[in-house]
């Protein structure tokens, strides 16, 4: 029942709708639905393909770039920006499945890492057109209806709306005909081919889904923050977006739950104790070792000892 595409988004419209009541702070809201799309687009290749990519902070901080590229020098307006971010990521996305598909299990994931060294330098190199170690300033939020979205609760609302597009985007993804073969493929690889499904084209085509989501969740990173930092392209970005999609389990609504737990978690830790990863690496222990469904095998466990209650009861 929970694991249902329509219960998936109406959960994810309930989340949407509770973060303003729940949190302080709307730059951290909309920050969990920014890295939570960006986690569930990382999920369709993890938990849906069977691909471990470490090369998801590229997509992400091309899109970062590209955004604050268009916005600021370009004179282009947020939603057009949008869209290029998806095709760019699309395209890069594709440029780098097909390559790194060659390989399989640890020489795909270090064929991923590759590319992700490879754009960070490539963006610390071009800084005429990244700004370098300084990234890119003054990005300015959304322009709507001729109101400037200036303020985090009224941009928060515009990447709400974003999120839930894309986010059900991905779910019809995943139970169209196009998912129930990525999963074949995640399952038996060798049989798929087999059966005659094209199984380079469709993995491809997972790793283009995924980098279009990815390229719009750094563009509207980059307009959340007022910049695009070279850090949005580094390896860590690659590792905070997997880190998230492993805490939160093997869905998409799950993304969003990892995503929440990791950004909620820094900024309590953080207040804490400025070593803050360290507690937090105690927590990725613990889930490592006890909840390997993620948080989500939580929720699952949860709703069925609810119905076990309810049928001993009646």
């Amino acid at each position: 029942m929970l694991n249902k595409p329509l219960t998936q988004f109406l959960l994810a419209c309930a989340l949407a709708l509770i973060l303003p009541l729940a949190l302080k702070s709307g730059v951290l809201a909309s920050e969990i639905l920014v890295y939570g799309l960006a986690a569930a687009a990382c999920n369709l290749l993890l938990s849906y393909t069977g691909l471990l990519s470490f090369g998801q902070g590229v997509f992400f901080g091309v899109g970062s770039y590209l955004a604050a590229l268009l916005l600021t020098r370009a004179g282009v307006g947020a939603p057009l920006s949008l869209i290029a971010c998806a095709l760019v990521g699309a395209a890069l996305a594709t440029f780098v499945g097909a390559i790194s598909i060659r390989r399989q299990g640890v020489y795909f994931v270090m064929l991923t890492l590759a590319f992700a060294q490879f754009f960070y330098f490539l963006a610390y190199t071009f800084q005429d057109v990244t700004g370098g170690d300084n990234g890119i300033l003054d990005v300015p939020r959304p322009i709507i209806a001729g109101r400037a979205l200036a303020s985090p609760w009224s941009y928060y609302v515009f990447v709400a709306v974003v999120f839930l597009v894309l986010f059900a985007a991905l779910l019809q993804a995943t139970r169209s005909m196009f998912g129930r073969t990525l999963l074949a493929i995640r399952e038996n690889e060798e049989r798929a081919a087999a059966i005659g499904y094209p199984v380079k084209a469709f993995k491809i085509a997972a790793f283009a889904l995924s980098g279009a989501v990815t390229g719009v969740a750094g563009g509207l990173d980059a307009m959340l923050i007022g910049g695009a930092p070279l850090s949005n392209i580094e390896y860590h970005s690659s590792e905070t977006i997997l880190i998230m999609t492993v805490i939160g389990g093997g869905n998409l609504i799950a993304s969003l739950l990892g995503a929440g737990a990791y950004l909620i978690l820094g900024d309590l830790l953080s207040d804490v104790w400025p070593r803050w990863l360290l507690l937090f690496g105690l927590f990725l222990i613990v889930v490592a070792l006890f909840f390997q469904g993620g948080l989500w095998g939580l929720v699952e466990l949860a709703a069925r000892r609810s119905e076990r209650a309810d049928e001993a009861e009646a």
